[in-house]
């Protein structure tokens, strides 16, 4: 499967953004899908996850109740909405996909898109 993620941009602290994960391929429902973020001189760092029905999700601590992952599988795409961002939040965001929740939320994923950025102003 080949991911292509957008929606980043410039954002003041407090507000919103939503980012899409589109993907190629007919076999996106059987994928799990995730997203991660590397910001600049830090490791990356899990974010959210979703099984390949939606049924499951899951959240890194710092961002749960503020973000929120979602998947149309007719669209081939994923969603992170992203509320009440905070500078801290400023990133690469990176979508990815694999069979099984629990190895997105590892990181032990697969398949990879390029980043789109996110950048927070306080």
């Amino acid at each position: 499967v080949q991911l292509q993620a957008s929606g980043g941009g410039l954002v003041q602290a407090g507000g919103s953004l939503r980012l899409s994960c589109a993907a190629s391929g007919r076999t996106f429902s059987r994928y799990s899908m995730g997203w991660f973020r590397q910001a600049p001189g830090k490791e990356r760092e899990f974010v959210a996850a979703i099984s390949w029905s939606g049924a499951s999700t899951y959240y890194a601590d710092s961002v749960k109740g503020r973000f929120t992952i979602s998947r149309d599988n007719a669209k081939n795409t994923a969603f992170l909405q992203m509320n009440s961002l905070k500078p801290e939040d400023t990133a690469v965001y990176c979508c990815a996909a694999d069979f099984g929740l629990s190895v997105v939320v590892d990181g032990k994923v697969r398949n990879w898109g390029q980043g789109t950025q996110v950048t927070v102003s306080s």
